[in-house]
């Protein structure tokens, strides 16, 4: 999906530099890998999206590795037990295995190189930390079938106290320009998407910041019910952690609402964020838009001409992204 056509011993390459890099604060030794690549290629960090994590291994109850992959594990230890759970349960019930699991966060990097707003490199690296999960049996709730072993309804939880240094774990490089145009079978073609990025093309945002100084795409694929491959994208603000809710009321209008819309776009740090926050996030609510929109035909003007346009487009045929 959208791979960017390095040659795949250099994606190795980098793969094996990233992985052998331990993970530091501002990711500098990371970014001097990344920067490398190609001439013109300039990597900046954009955010990170953590709170996930993925089934890890089983540990001893003094905590020595047994196995790095629970699920093998367990189904290869049920067939060395002829398929009976019970008897698997009794084998292992009293030695006081313990699970981790990989706790992670997805981080990103964009590098632009060219005018278009989806000109522009994203690479994703996980950072991934094992921890302490839970204990694979509890005496009262024993285990009926592999699957209760592996992802119990009530597991009982301990202290996720480290159990390796975190680490991190190279997971793609993308070609945006290129992700969009080759992908045929894209949700991304049938939404708002390339309408917004034309209007961002032609506002006063895109004077002096690339798309990518301020957004990033995340990207997932998934099969349609004829097993076509399609493509779904989310835009993700780099500053939505900064942005604070608009202070709404219905009388809200003229100067005060210009001094609300300004102080969005400070804080955002180009102008306009308050437009595209309508289109591509939950920031600002639809009403602001509306009121706005209200301003301009009683006469106000404290919108540039490009916003006005745009307020006007979209209140005539409101879209999301």
């Amino acid at each position: 999906m959208g791979i960017y056509t390095l040659a795949d011993s250099a994606l190795r390459h980098l793969s094996n530099e990233i992985e052998a890099t331990p993970p530091r604060p501002h990711h500098s030794a990371l970014l001097e890998i990344a920067n490398r690549l190609r001439s013109g290629w300039t990597f900046k960090y954009a955010l990170n999206r953590g709170g996930w994590y993925r089934p890890g291994g089983v540990l001893s109850a003094e905590g020595n590795p047994i196995a790095d992959n629970l699920e093998a594990w367990a189904k290869a230890e049920l067939e060395a037990c002829g398929g009976d759970i019970q008897e698997l349960v009794e084998r292992f019930a009293d030695r006081g295995l313990l699970v981790t699991r990989h706790s992670g966060r997805t981080h990103y990097f964009v590098a632009s190189y060219g005018p278009s707003p989806t000109d522009f490199i994203q690479m994703e690296v996980e950072e991934l930390q094992e921890v302490m999960d839970r204990k694979l049996f509890e005496a009262d709730v024993l285990p009926e079938d592999i699957q209760e072993l592996i992802d119990p309804i009530n597991p009982g939880e301990i202290d996720a106290q480290a159990v390796g240094a975190p680490r991190y774990r190279f997971r793609r490089l993308i070609d945006i320009n290129q992700t969009l145009t080759i992908s045929s079978s894209s949700d991304a073609n049938s939404t708002g998407l390339p309408r917004l990025l034309h209007e961002w093309s032609t506002s006063s945002a895109s004077i002096n910041d690339h798309f990518s100084d301020h957004w990033i795409m995340a990207l997932r694929e998934h099969q349609d019910r004829y097993r076509n491959p399609v493509l779904s994208v989310t835009l993700v603000s780099r500053h939505a952690r900064e942005l604070r809710p608009f202070q709404w009321n219905v009388e809200l209008s003229g100067v005060d609402l210009s001094v609300q819309l300004q102080a969005f776009d400070r804080a955002a740090g180009y102008p306009a964020a308050w437009y595209f926050h309508l289109v591509a996030g939950t920031i600002t609510p639809p009403n602001i838009a509306y009121a706005v929109a209200r301003d301009l035909d009683a006469g106000f003007n404290y919108l540039p001409d490009t916003e006005a346009v745009l307020i006007r487009g979209w209140v005539a045929a409101p879209y999301s992204v």
